[in-house]
C-alpha cells in the first residue's frame, strides 16, 4: 500500500513539475503561439514541433513517454519538453488519446 501511494505521489509531483515547466514558457514559446490549455513538444531526430492538450498529462501512454524523456534529456532545459521517440510512433500515440 505504501508503495502504491509513493508511486502516486511521485507520478505527481513528476506531472506537476512538467506543468510547471510548461507554464514557465509563457504562452508563446520559440515565437508561436500556445493555445490557452495546451503545450508544445518536440519529437522524433528533427525536433518537429507539436502543440498537444493539458489533458494528454493525465493519460498513462503519455505519462510513459515523459517518464522516457526525463531519463533520456530531463526537464532541466530550455529548448522546450523533447520526447524522444519516432514521430510516426508520437502521432499513433496522440491519436489514440483524441
Amino acid at each position: 500500500m505504501a508503495t502504491l501511494l509513493q508511486s502516486k505521489l511521485f507520478q505527481s509531483a513528476g506531472l506537476k513539475q512538467v506543468l510547471k515547466r510548461c507554464s514557465s514558457l509563457g504562452k508563446k514559446q520559440h515565437g508561436l503561439d500556445v493555445p490557452k490549455g495546451h503545450f508544445a513538444v518536440y519529437v522524433g531526430a528533427n525536433r518537429s514541433r507539436f502543440v498537444v492538450p493539458i489533458s494528454y498529462l493525465a493519460q498513462p501512454e503519455f505519462q510513459s513517454l515523459l517518464r522516457y524523456a526525463e531519463e533520456e534529456f530531463g526537464f532541466d532545459h530550455n529548448m522546450g519538453l523533447a520526447i524522444p521517440c519516432e514521430e510516426e510512433t508520437f502521432l499513433s500515440l496522440t491519436s489514440s488519446l483524441r
